[in-house]
């Protein structure tokens, strides 16, 4: 029995029937494809290895402490694999449209919350894998970490030795009301541990504090609220999901000819893309910026192969207003500079992290007040590093990878971008009814890199 940290909680707590809080994505191998059988037994021989595939969520009685993992006792992997194949005539078109429905479903909160559909009939001899965890398990880079540990790092790689699996007894009401309580005492102590750490170090004590109150001081003149736009509103439970790709090699070449880093270039062709759905639906752009929401992993290198959330965020505007893709990247460019010195992202690490001091009753009330009544945000982005190196399944190789972020509140769009073995994959997730031309921003984000790469090599 492990408690989930206070972020893995909030993940939980926003969760409803409208705002489904998984993560996912979609990769595509080359062929022919394997049958379930066949993936269930490879994804069988990497569960050891991933504790969190065999257990499950319990809340705690009356919620006096934070939900706990444990071992599902009845856990069955042919539940988690699921076989289907695309309507003819298969294509990317009904892969889209198979992920769209996929990811529209919340994931079952009595069962480990992670779900793989292997999909025949992509086209050209392909088939695609759709997996989807739940953010309570997961952030993106952990995500990227958990993706390499169930697949294959060579296309025939040597089998472990299975052994039974024998899962904990799942705990009584009482133990948990227990593990509950001490939770809660720990509170008190852990307090009262960081207040003498700040008394053996003053000096440290007060820097750490004029930063998080400058960086603070930015994130609320930061939340203003935007101009009404299609960009917000209600949603419902249903979604739409589209792609678009770049070569990170490409991307490169644009950040050595123009300026920047790569996360300001992949930002700008997502401006591009905004900029051309805001326009695409008559709506006027002059002079706007789109308020983004941006996910900032706090997550160490020895921290890396934990499967955990260790995120914090800040929030970014996008230049949807300039005409021009070389002043909207040199915007980005210092706009992002900006915030990294800013020390925003530490303020919201301190909010983040300080609803572990609260009751959790509590802090599930003020997640969801926040989620659903935040009006700040347009949109979010978020953007993983991926592997760098091929992955396969069942001895085919992975050939493409997309990802796929969740929406909530009000935000009607999101885009997810994942880099994977020299490519970098864009993921739009948009509302069925709220935003029905999520294509038009995967247009506009590979027109984006033409031009862009066009003005570099002129650049150069």
């Amino acid at each position: 029995m492990e408690r989930l940290s206070a972020l893995d909680a909030t993940f939980l707590a926003v969760e409803d029937a409208v705002d489904h809080m998984h993560i996912g994505s979609v990769g595509i191998f080359e062929g022919p494809a394997p049958t379930g059988r066949e993936l269930a037994a490879v994804v069988a021989t990497k569960l050891p290895n991933v504790p969190r595939y065999r257990q499950k969520v319990i809340m705690a009685p009356g919620n006096i402490g934070r939900p706990v993992w444990v071992d599902d006792p009845h856990f069955n992997i042919e539940y988690h694999i699921r076989h289907t194949a695309l309507p003819a005539p298969g294509g990317h078109g009904e892969l889209r449209a198979l992920t769209s429905r996929v990811m529209s479903q919340q994931l079952d909160r009595h069962k480990p919350l992670w779900e793989m559909w292997l999909a025949e009939g992509v086209g050209d001899g392909r088939w695609a894998l759709i997996m989807k965890v739940h953010h309570a398990m997961v952030d993106g880079i952990a995500g990227t970490d958990l993706l390499a540990a169930v697949l294959d790092l060579e296309a025939d790689p040597q089998r472990p030795e299975l052994e039974p699996w024998k899962p904990e007894p799942e705990p009584s009401g009482a133990a948990m009301v227990m593990h509950s309580l001490r939770g809660l005492a720990a509170v008190p102590w852990n307090f009262a541990a960081s207040t003498a750490s700040t008394v053996r170090h003053p000096r440290r004590f007060g820097a750490r504090v004029f930063e998080v109150s400058r960086g603070s001081l930015r994130l609320a003149t930061s939340l203003k609220s935007p101009p009404e736009s299609s960009l917000t509103g209600p949603i419902g439970p249903h979604r739409r999901w589209d792609w678009a790709q770049a070569s990170l090699a490409d991307v490169k070449s644009i950040r050595v000819g123009l300026g920047g880093t790569v996360n300001d270039v992949v930002l700008a062709l997502v401006t591009r893309g905004l900029r051309d759905l805001l326009m695409s639906r008559g709506e006027d752009v002059t002079g706007r910026v789109v308020h983004s929401l941006i996910p900032v992993s706090l997550r160490t290198e020895d921290a890396r192969g934990t499967f955990d959330n260790r995120v914090s965020a800040m929030f970014a505007e996008l230049p949807v207003g300039i005409e021009d893709p070389v002043e909207r990247l040199a915007f980005l460019r210092e706009h992002m500079a900006m915030l990294k010195g800013s020390k925003e992202i530490e303020a919201a690490e301190v909010i983040t992290s300080s609803s572990g001091l609260a009751p959790p009753m509590g802090a599930a009330l003020a997640a969801r007040l926040i989620v659903h009544n935040q009006q700040r945000v347009e949109t979010v982005t978020t953007n993983v590093p991926g592997p760098q190196f091929p992955l396969y399944a069942c001895g085919r190789r992975m050939l493409e990878l997309y990802p796929y972020v969740p929406i909530a509140g009000k935000v009607r769009v999101g885009v997810a971008i994942l880099s994977y073995d020299g490519g970098i994959g864009f993921g739009v997730t948009g509302d069925y009814d709220g935003a029905p031309d999520v294509a038009v921003v995967g247009a506009g984000i590979e027109d984006e890199l033409r031009e862009l790469l066009k003005a570099a090599s002129s650049a150069a």
